[in-house]
């Protein structure tokens, strides 16, 4: 079948059967064909086989074969985002002189113009479309964005008091400052502390900008290529800072069932604290938790290595631990490579660029349809290593990789050559009860370094006598061993029992050394909901953890009881031991709607309260605890952000530092509720509201929340959905009318009216009302001294102008509306004076 313009029938309308005064005056040409749309151009929204690509201008033009037709004109713009096979996208033809697609050139094809909808839909075989899932799109559909500037914060500050009158106040933060030109991302991240005490008139403080770097997405290598200071993030090969340049291939351009994993962090607070997660120095992830168990499930997935965590309770205690990030199995589909390029120097946060010329490079190749083979290697003039290793699929089992690397490092004018094994295996079920599973295990011989332990030897000593074999981290406050690792074991386990509305999950992490003790990390958690009489929902959880770091040790158990109280209240009964202490509270949180939550806490030590706000701007905390000690502290933190582009500028909440973010323009009007994923932001003065819950490379929807809708306020599209790049500042307008309701008599210069079918719109070119028999008309989103223009037979006619002052009565009894020929418009003769004058309703017909 060939492809078709639907909608060329001619219909008649028999004006008999409508109850009219003047049938004679009555306009219903564009309605005469099945789908006909007057040729010219419309900003409509495309849907390709029901999915909607972005809001853009389509021109429609009378085909050669037919001069009084009219079809739709796909440029070779709008083709490209339509995701074609290489193989069909070679074929094709045009018309209008290469200015349109001939659809019968793709048999099958068939496309319809809505202009009720303004929406263009186009239906299209599969077999001629690129890969698609659920909310992922090819890459001829991803969006850039438009050139901004950001600036992203996260701030806490905090003020404790003694009883002895002694007052400690320090602010923390971490942000990204960046601008965004055309596919390239600018971004500089900065990160800040100051600690003050009042007493001693002691005052430190430290601001530095952490990282300088330039990114962009290389789409037809599903790559990433960044520029400047960077980690080197590999699955062979330990993170560490560089100056320098990479490319790899990037998952998150992957549909999201081939993606990878992403780290979390687990942990129980005993008070309100603040959680600072780092590596290497530099500020990943900070945010203000409430007393009980936490788990931070958001890192970036390109997370990898050690990552220190460090928990301030409002009690005044400090916890800091190391977790290893656990991998998976380095698989990639068959007759496909993934790879890893990266050169440069290597760096230190706080002497820059530290150490020899490098180079690095890996891959993974899949041999087969079940079998990969990887490896890779890393070198400078001092250090050599080199990985390989192999995978398996082994279908219902999991997946499972093996390698092995040889490095061999020249220190202090000694040689170390050893060797490193690693096992890891990785399951995930999609069925009933989901689980995902990852387990590793790594062994080192003594003299092996990795790269990241053969730079700090190179600063503190093969022997340690330069510093001990140690090193100091300022952000977990203890000294650190180098190197010496022996064999590391990692697992997460996660594992849903519907039947029994148990969730379990595990972690395990323990590293042994050849010269000194073993650390450790575990915890178990498991949680139940069940019912108690009439009680329903109530739920059960235990948290069992233990912690063993170099000087310090950690032991805990915590049971938790909770029922809800009211609609969406909790109370919550916590016991804990934790380093042979026994504690008793009770916990009652709540949120007061969408938008606001509290905690209140009570114990035979303390009493707490935690509120959480999520504003347009800001997303803000604010936490305050009292000891029975004496000891009392207050903490504020903010999570937003500011983005300014040639459209218009906003603050708002930010998901993640310097991330992908859309801007949605409502056409001035303020207060307009939009969301994303999350809760709704509103349109600030200027019409402008900027979603940052959204994620890369997946397509998302953003919608005028018309629940919450001022009612003022009409949305005459209240859905877009885009997928935009990493990093990409989105646009899209979702124009809404805002005025006042009203009915209206309109009358050309001669005393008639405009034809029944005649369309009323304002100055932005929106609808505010179609023509009844009369002239009658109900208009919506008028202001006040407003120009509007009434059109019929494919042409403006005449335009009108509404009173200064607009009655409060306006829908019940109607203004009688004067209507000003246009000036190209002789059909008429000129228009009388505007007679202002009002109708009842009543006495109209209608």
């Amino acid at each position: 079948m060939a492809g078709t313009a639907l909608g060329a029938g001619d219909i008649e309308f028999n004006t008999d059967v409508l109850d009219l005064s003047d049938r004679t005056n009555i306009d219903l040409s564009q309605f005469a064909r099945s789908g006909f749309i007057l040729p010219g151009t419309y900003s409509m929204v495309v849907q390709l086989n029901n999915q909607p690509l972005p809001e853009q201008s389509v021109a429609f033009y009378p085909p050669d074969n037919d001069p009084k037709g009219s079809e739709a004109c796909l440029s070779p713009a709008i083709v490209e985002q339509l995701g074609l096979k290489e193989s069909g996208a070679t074929e094709l033809t045009w018309w209008k002189g290469g200015e349109c697609l001939d659809i019968r050139a793709l048999p099958g094809m068939e496309v319809r113009g809505d202009l009720t909808t303004s929406t263009l839909n186009i239906n299209l075989p599969h077999a001629y479309l690129e890969y698609s899932a659920i909310n992922w799109d090819p890459p001829s559909r991803w969006d850039e964005g438009i050139p901004g500037l950001l600036l992203d914060y996260n701030m806490t500050a905090q003020t404790s008091h003694q009883r002895n009158d002694r007052t400690r106040n320090d602010v923390s933060g971490n942000g990204t400052l960046g601008a965004n030109a055309g596919a390239w991302r600018l971004r500089a991240d900065w990160q800040g502390r100051v600690d003050q005490d009042r007493e001693a008139s002691a005052r430190r403080s430290r601001l530095e900008w952490s990282r300088y770097y330039a990114y962009r997405a290389i789409p037809s290598l599903k790559a990433r290529l960044v520029l400047g200071e960077n980690y080197l993030y590999s699955d062979l090969f330990d993170s560490f800072r560089f100056t320098g340049a990479a490319l790899n291939s990037d998952q998150s351009q992957l549909p999201p069932n081939l993606r990878g994993y992403a780290p979390e962090v687990v942990g129980v607070a005993k008070t309100n604290a603040r959680v600072i997660i780092s590596q290497q120095g530099r500020v990943l992830y900070e945010t203000l938790v409430a007393a009980g168990p936490f788990r931070i499930q958001d890192l970036n997935d390109a997370v990898s290595g050690k990552l220190d965590v460090r928990v301030e309770e409002q009690d005044g205690s400090v916890h800091t631990s190391q977790i290893d990030t656990a991998g998976v199995p380095y698989l990639t589909r068959p007759g496909h490579i993934r790879y890893k390029v990266a050169a440069g120097r290597p760096s230190n946060l706080q002497y820059g660029a530290d150490g020899d010329f490098f180079t690095t490079g890996e891959f993974s190749w899949g041999v087969s349809n079940g079998w990969s083979l990887f490896g890779g290697a890393i070198t400078d003039n001092n250090y050599r290593a080199l990985s390989v290793g192999v995978g398996r699929d082994l279908l219902s089992f999991g997946a499972l990789s093996l390698d092995a690397t040889q490095a061999q490092a020249n220190v202090w004018n000694d040689t170390l050559s050893g060797k490193s094994y690693r096992l890891q295996y990785s399951k995930h079920f999609e069925q009933y009860d989901s689980q995902i599973t990852f387990a590793g295990y790594r062994f080192s011989e003594q003299n092996y370094l990795s790269m990241s332990e053969y730079l700090d030897a190179r600063h503190y000593g093969r022997n340690g006598e330069l510093a001990g074999r140690y090193r100091y981290d300022e952000y977990t406050e203890s000294w650190k061993p180098i190197g010496g690792s022996k064999a590391l074991y990692t697992a997460t386990i996660n594992k849903q029992f519907r039947d029994l509305g148990t969730t379990v999950y595990l972690s395990y992490n323990k590293q042994t050394y050849w010269e000194r003790a073993a650390t450790q990390r575990w915890n178990l958690a498991v949680s139940r909901y069940f019912n108690l009489g009439t009680v329903k929902n109530m739920s059960l959880s235990l948290n069992i953890h233990r912690t063993l770091d170099y000087n310090y040790k950690d032991n805990g158990v915590a049971l938790t009881v909770s029922l809800p109280l009211g609609r969406t209240g909790t109370l919550s009964m916590d016991a804990d031991r934790t380093r042979g202490d026994n504690g008793f509270s009770t916990r009652y949180s709540d949120r007061l709607d969408e938008r606001n939550g509290y905690q209140l806490s009570a114990s035979d030590k303390s009493v707490s309260g935690y509120l959480n706000h999520i504003g347009d701007q800001a997303d803000i905390d604010l936490a305050a605890s009292q000891q029975r000690d004496g000891y009392s502290t207050l903490s504020v933190s903010a999570r937003g952000g500011a983005t300014l582009t040639p459209q218009g500028a906003a603050l708002h909440r930010a998901n993640s530092m310097g991330g992908t973010r859309l801007m949605v323009d409502t056409g001035g009007v303020a207060d307009v509720p939009v969301r994303g994923y999350g809760a709704p932001t509103r349109s600030n003065a200027f019409g402008k509201a900027v979603i940052s819950d959204i994620g890369s490379y997946q397509r998302m929807a953003a919608s005028v929340d018309l629940e919450s809708l001022p009612s003022n306020v009409e949305a005459t599209q209240s859905v877009t959905q885009l997928t935009l790049t990493e990093g990409a500042i989105g646009y899209r307008s979702l124009p809404v009318i805002a005025g006042e309701k009203a009915m209206a008599v309109l009358r050309l210069p001669d005393g008639s009216a405009p034809p029944f079918g005649a369309t009323v719109k304002n100055l932005k070119q929106q609808d505010t009302g179609i023509v009844n028999d009369g002239g009658n008309v109900y208009l919506s989103g008028i202001q006040p001294g407003a120009q509007m223009t009434v059109s019929w037979g494919g042409a403006e006619r005449c335009t009108l102008t509404l009173p200064a002052v607009l009655p409060a009565d306006a829908l019940t009894d109607a203004l009688q509306l004067g209507c000003r020929m246009v000036a190209n418009d002789q059909s008429l003769p000129e228009q009388e004076t505007l007679t202002g004058k009002r109708t009842n309703t009543e006495k109209t017909s209608s």
